[in-house]
């Protein structure tokens, strides 16, 4: 079968450190910290959870949504399509114009969904019984709603799925959506994730399991691969791109930011929240996509998952260390863009993927913020403090889901 070659002509971020890609751009490589105390922490009461990356300011009704739809839709679907808008502009597809909405895919995912829409609604079935639940409550809650309302705002008639897969929801909803392409079942799809699940119910469920930092200094909260590390921050936001087919993008003249190469998928298998602890199956991920990129040893950045949980970030520098033989993986570079924006569950794929691209269009390496104590099982270049100007050929994102998902996305720099 012929295949296609899949490149990136749009993207858009809703994040604690850019509600822009310029802005995020900008963050990325002054190392900017968007992680700071929770607003409204009171509501939280005995958590010991202090710190969120919150995205401030956030005014849909200034970035493209009416005022009707702003009401109509969980935060959850306004920031994924405010994102979405940002990435359509960029890469100047209109359906019906430039491209036929039957070649137009959407395939956004979300985590959770309408959280705050869930919590709200069953406050009031308890206070004033199920009769007086808003209409509303199914299509501003369930998940795939953030993929059908980006779908109706673009008229996108071609293949729609909405991808689950906790936190590697969107590096999956991407792969899947470069595997269409390449198959021929569409033109573009618009691609990521959207999560918006800063909220007591989600904190205080993620927090009694021990897995957020209780850390009360924003600037001490979020340490990959830093041995002081102890936990993930929570955070909220989403990352749009624009797949297209390479002649169809080339044909009408539009910008290509980067060519999609390769994706791996695999499961651990192994326990539904902690990673398989040898490293193998995610190993087997970053193989895949490394492998079907023709990756050649040319000079690789890594985003990596780097949650700044204990087990995580050890299990992943296995992983990178058997995908790439030991020798090689000490030439790579790596960081963990999650210490400035946080954690933002089945969002935070595309956004690092979105970094990537970025990194290799630029020539500029995001950092791994806020390290400072070498870990003897996280041994490699973590690009500490300070982005680094390098001109990388090949980006690999990788992330991690509870329930064992692995997904890893290989980018290669474009050349004219």
């Amino acid at each position: 079968m012929e295949t296609k070659r899949v490149v990136i002509t749009g993207m858009g971020v809703i994040t604690s450190i850019g509600k822009n890609i310029s802005e995020f751009k900008e963050s990325l490589e002054n190392g900017r910290l968007g992680i700071s105390e929770i607003e409204g922490l009171d509501r939280f009461g005995e958590l010991t959870v202090h710190v969120a990356g919150q995205v401030k300011d956030f005014k849909p009704t200034e970035m493209g949504m009416d005022a009707g739809s702003v009401r109509r839709s969980d935060k959850f679907s306004q920031f994924g399509i405010c994102a979405a808008i940002q990435a359509m502009e960029q890469s100047g597809l209109k359906a019906g114009e430039n491209i036929e909405p039957g070649r137009l895919g959407c395939y956004v995912g979300s985590g959770i969904g309408g959280m705050q829409t869930f919590i709200d609604q069953t406050l009031v079935m308890a206070n004033e019984g199920a009769k007086r639940v808003s209409p509303l409550f199914i299509p501003m809650m369930i998940g795939n709603l953030g993929a059908g309302n980006i779908a109706i705002k673009f008229n996108a008639q071609g293949p729609c799925l909405p991808v689950v897969s906790a936190c590697a929801t969107s590096t999956h909803a991407v792969g899947e959506a470069f595997r269409a392409i390449k198959f021929g079942l569409a033109d573009a799809i618009i691609t990521g994730g959207t999560e918006a699940a800063v909220n007591e119910l989600a904190i205080g469920g993620f927090a009694n399991m021990k897995a957020l930092t209780t850390a009360q200094n924003p600037a001490e909260a979020c340490l990959p691969f830093d041995a002081r590390r102890g936990g993930f921050v929570m955070a909220e936001g989403a990352g749009i791109l624009v797949l297209e087919e390479y002649e169809h993008a080339v044909k009408r003249g539009a910008h290509i930011i980067a060519e999609v190469v390769g994706y791996g998928n695999t499961c651990d298998a192994y326990h539904y929240t902690a990673p398989r602890p040898d490293g193998t199956t995610t190993a087997a991920a970053l193989s895949q996509s490394l492998n079907e990129a023709g990756y050649d040893n040319s000079l690789l950045y890594i985003n990596a998952h780097g949650t700044g949980t204990h087990m995580n970030d050890a299990c992943e520098t296995k992983a990178i260390k058997i995908a790439l033989g030991e020798e090689q993986a000490r030439k790579v570079m790596i960081s963990s863009t999650k210490s400035m924006h946080g954690h933002m569950l089945g969002a935070t794929g595309a956004v690092e993927l979105i970094a990537s691209a970025i990194a290799l269009e630029s020539g500029v390496l995001p950092p791994t913020i806020g390290y400072k104590e070498p870990d003897p099982e996280c041994d490699l270049d973590y690009i500490p403090n300070t982005a680094r100007k390098v001109q990388a050929e090949y980006a690999l994102s990788c992330s991690l889901g509870f329930g064992g998902h692995n997904a890893a996305v290989t980018l290669k720099r474009y050349k004219d």
